[in-house]
């Protein structure tokens, strides 16, 4: 008889194992799942910093062109103030005749396309640069204003083109900082 009590005792101990092993299995599997999550999530993370690293690095090529603007705005502010200290030094010449040619000349110089003040501002002073070409009794007084014209349409251009490759550097940084 007491090796039949002894039998029931070690089988309800056997029952408790085999309850507790099964809970153990579970969560060790809950615990294997957590671990690959938090591995994913690792790689992710890897991804995330290597894609910062790289709009890091456009954001300091966009800083170079924007020195590069920079700079270039401080020479069109140069050539500007020559060609108004030109146009100051320019001889007055009477209103009609101004009106005549300053016309024709502005709708000719003004392009289709929508301008910003700074253009509109370089647009008057290439039309009052060329109204003083106009009236130049000789070629040589025109050769400087011809000069600054050339030089104030390259700015214009050379502007044009930094503004673009700054604005093409601002989306794609966007674009990798907004992707992840």
């Amino acid at each position: 008889m007491t090796g039949m009590i002894l039998d029931g005792v070690l089988m309800l101990l056997l029952v408790a194992a085999l309850g507790y092993g099964v809970r153990l299995e579970k969560k060790l599997s809950a615990l294997r799942t957590g671990q690959q999550a938090f591995a994913s999530a690792v790689t992710e993370l890897n991804a995330a910093a290597g894609r910062a690293e790289a709009a890091l690095a456009n954001l300091r090529a966009s800083g170079q062109e924007t020195d590069l603007l920079h700079d270039r705005i401080v020479k069109a502010r140069e050539i500007k103030a020559q060609l108004e200290s030109l146009i100051a030094r320019a001889p007055v010449t009477p209103t009609a005749a101004v009106q005549e040619v300053s016309k024709p000349v502005l709708v000719a110089a003004r392009p289709p396309v929508a301008v910003t003040a700074e253009d509109e501002r370089a647009l008057r002073m290439a039309a009052l640069a060329e109204r003083i070409q106009g009236f130049a009794p000789s070629n040589r007084a025109a050769e400087p204003v011809a000069a600054i014209l050339g030089a104030l349409n390259a700015g214009r251009s050379a502007n044009q083109a930094a503004k673009q490759s700054l604005n093409q550097s601002r989306r794609n940084l966007d674009e990798d900082l907004f992707a992840a």
